[in-house]
């Protein structure tokens, strides 16, 4: 029971990552809101918790929202120990010779500013939270693999998430004198619905989708499975708890080794380049020699 008499924000928590999380804080004792704007879903997970749970309507692309999901958590609870900042979605799709201004800024609003929102209307509430060690108000942000490198992603998307991965070091800066610790988490491939969300596509085609993807990746990465939504809530608990209470301005990845290298790093049945050149000298040689 880590969290026992701690409170907590989650936002994105209808479903997938911030769904795992919301129930990993509450299963430790954490009075958790959960927010989203999926309304059936939040209350779902609300009416299922016997009180450790309460959901909030919020549109992380409004800052008023973020503002009253912040003021609520700490009216009714006395303040704000544990912050996940989760909402996101695959944002605009275009290449960046094609993308609009408009596309740029609605992703750009999504992925990142509702971070920095979420960040800035939380900390009044979170200023010297009681704990026994290093302070007690721990803030965690949903980077990516994409924040890390090109090609695991959508160019507005990746760039919002490098930069909720800067903005999570530089907030650490701001708050420390305030007790509160901001690191980010990048998850790599997660089996959760975020890549068919944005597909306009019955609901039906969806599922069968994100069964294809679910199973192409648990061969992306050396860890032969595909990532599950409790293998990043587990990391979540670990920043938002004590146990990381001399981490800040840091990341955690989380990503079964996607980024470790290319393929044959770790598939010895896929040929490195070193290995093909390898093969190309001693076809060479023994073309001579014949």
């Amino acid at each position: 029971m880590r969290f026992a008499g701690k409170v907590a924000v989650v936002t994105g928590a209808a479903s997938g990552i911030g769904k795992a999380a919301v129930l990993k804080l509450a299963g430790e004792g954490a009075h958790v809101f959960a927010a989203d704007i999926d309304e059936a879903g939040g209350r779902a997970l609300a009416e299922q918790s016997n009180g450790k749970i309460d959901f909030v309507r919020c549109d992380v692309t409004r800052p008023e929202d973020i503002e009253a999901l912040m003021n609520a958590a700490a009216a009714k609870a006395g303040g704000i120990d544990i912050v996940f900042n989760n909402a996101a979605a695959g944002g605009d799709r275009a290449p960046i010779d094609e993308i609009t201004p408009e596309g740029w800024d609605r992703t750009m609003d999504l992925v990142l500013k509702s971070v920095a929102m979420g960040i800035r209307y939380a900390a009044p509430h979170m200023k010297g939270r009681p704990s026994t060690r290093s302070g007690g108000a721990s803030i965690v942000n949903t980077a990516s693999v994409a924040a890390l490198g090109a090609g695991y992603s959508p160019t507005a998307y990746a760039v919002a998430k490098a930069g909720v991965l800067h903005l999570s070091k530089v907030a650490a800066t701001d708050l420390a004198q305030y007790g509160i610790r901001v690191n980010a988490i990048c998850p790599g491939f997660i089996n959760t619905n975020i890549f068919t969300a944005s597909l306009d596509v019955p609901g039906e085609l969806k599922t069968q989708a994100n069964a294809v993807i679910a199973q192409m990746s648990a061969s992306a990465q050396p860890v032969a499975r595909g990532g599950q939504p409790e293998d990043i809530a587990n990391a979540v608990a670990y920043l938002a708890s004590e146990e990381s209470s001399f981490m800040t301005g840091t990341h955690m990845l989380v990503d079964g080794g996607l980024t470790i290298g290319q393929r044959h790093a770790w598939d010895k049945e896929t040929p490195g380049m070193f290995d093909a050149l390898l093969a190309m000298e001693e076809a060479a040689k023994a073309g001579a020699a014949g």
